[in-house]
């Protein structure tokens, strides 16, 4: 089952003399279930695309579909709304509230969208995550390793339509690296998450069901 779909989807910063096409013309697609990784060189367009496909960056033109729902048809409000419940978003530096603590940080999509806490979904994810001795903890007591599984975690409380993780372990030392892909598959295979992952890593991109390379703007090469 086709989860997300981008059509022809093309971004151009500036004009004339300072003209950047930063996509140009890419098309593909992902399956439910899918963990696809995008590798390019810096300024190769694949963190451009990452935002588009998640809303937060509008395309200068093409479309893209998740779950069936063309999301730019959307006005700017009901997409943050979308964004916030289907869309899962890691960051390479994590991008934890520093006053909240480890299961606030988790929860945060959940309070914003004045929705109720399950409990028993929130000891779940803590214990897969290897965070249940850390929730009271604040983002400054905790590793690099440990802040990226809260931010892992804060994409899947709400158990989002598709994952979107940019350069997730950019920030980490090769042990806390391994961990953290090690989570994500885990995630995708036990929990069917999908997840499209950047990285300039190969070796990382490697352990993704399939690898998207990107180049000017452009996809050069699926495997």
């Amino acid at each position: 089952m086709e989860i997300l779909r981008v059509e022809n989807l093309t971004k151009i910063y500036g004009k004339d003399t300072t003209k950047v096409t930063a996509l140009d013309n890419v098309s593909f697609s992902v399956q439910k279930g899918e963990f696809v990784a995008i590798v390019g060189a810096s300024g190769s367009g694949k963190s451009t695309l990452l935002h588009i496909i998640g809303g937060v960056d509008r395309p200068t033109s093409g479309k893209i579909f998740i779950d069936e729902q063309d999301i730019f048809k959307l006005n700017d409000d009901k997409l943050a709304i979308f964004r916030r419940r289907q869309v899962g978003l890691i960051y390479q530096f994590y991008n934890l509230i520093p006053t909240l603590n480890v299961e606030e940080n988790i929860t945060l999509p959940l309070s914003l969208d004045n929705r109720e806490v399950n409990k028993e979904t929130l000891n779940n994810l803590l214990k897969l995550l290897g965070l249940q001795n850390r929730k009271k903890h604040l983002p400054n007591e905790l590793s690099g390793g440990q802040q990226q599984r809260t931010s892992i975690g804060r994409a899947l409380i709400t158990n989002p339509t598709i994952i979107l993780a940019d350069e997730p372990t950019g920030n980490l030392d090769s042990k806390s690296s391994d961990e953290i892909v090690a989570l994500l598959k885990k995630s995708n295979k036990d929990l069917k998450q999908t997840i499209i992952m950047i990285t300039h890593n190969m070796e990382i991109a490697k352990e993704a069901d399939r690898i998207i390379k990107i180049e000017d703007g452009k996809i050069v090469k699926e495997v």
